[in-house]
């Protein structure tokens, strides 16, 4: 099971990332669960998604667009945003307009190729949880979020930049 950290503290993950699918048939196969499918799975089932059982929610691979969700963002309890590789950086960008242009208020999710010197970066870019690589210890990783004391620049988590605190 990967392992998920999620408001400072370890825990269980209520959610299924459904990486391969071939159509909506596959949620019945396990009723109930919380699933997060593919940005592309859930634009192209969408209708059909609406009467599952369970929760769903969505990922986005770095090179998707959040304006393609619309109206139906806000109706989401979970966006994951997907790190292919630990150096493509185009889902902070996301976490970002999510929080910022589009008001996201509900959780978002750092999938993929997360690492612990990763985390508290994420966290200042509107993250608040995180499915980690199953190399990675949570232990050390819970204490990525006290790795520094304050920021210079205006973020997420705080939006006022040093120079105006002072």
């Amino acid at each position: 099971m990967q392992k998920l950290i999620s408001k400072d503290a370890v825990m269980d993950n209520q959610w299924t990332l459904l990486k391969v699918a071939t159509g909506p048939e596959i949620l019945q196969a396990v009723p109930g669960r919380n699933f997060i499918v593919p940005f592309k799975f859930w634009k192209l089932y969408r209708e059909e998604l609406n009467d599952y059982g369970g929760n769903i929610a969505i990922w986005l691979n770095s090179d998707e667009d959040i304006s393609e969700i619309g109206n139906a963002l806000h109706s989401l309890p979970l966006i994951a945003l997907n790190f292919p590789v630990f150096s493509d950086g185009r889902s902070y960008t996301n976490a970002r307009e999510l929080r910022q242009r589009y008001e996201y208020k509900g959780e978002v999710r750092a999938i993929g190729d997360v690492l612990r010197d990763q985390l508290y970066y994420m966290a200042q870019c509107g993250f608040d949880s995180f499915e980690l690589r199953n190399d990675q210890d949570t232990d050390l990783c819970l204490n990525a979020f006290e790795d520094f004391s304050t920021n210079y620049q205006a973020t997420i988590a705080e939006p006022t930049p040093l120079f105006r605190r002072r």
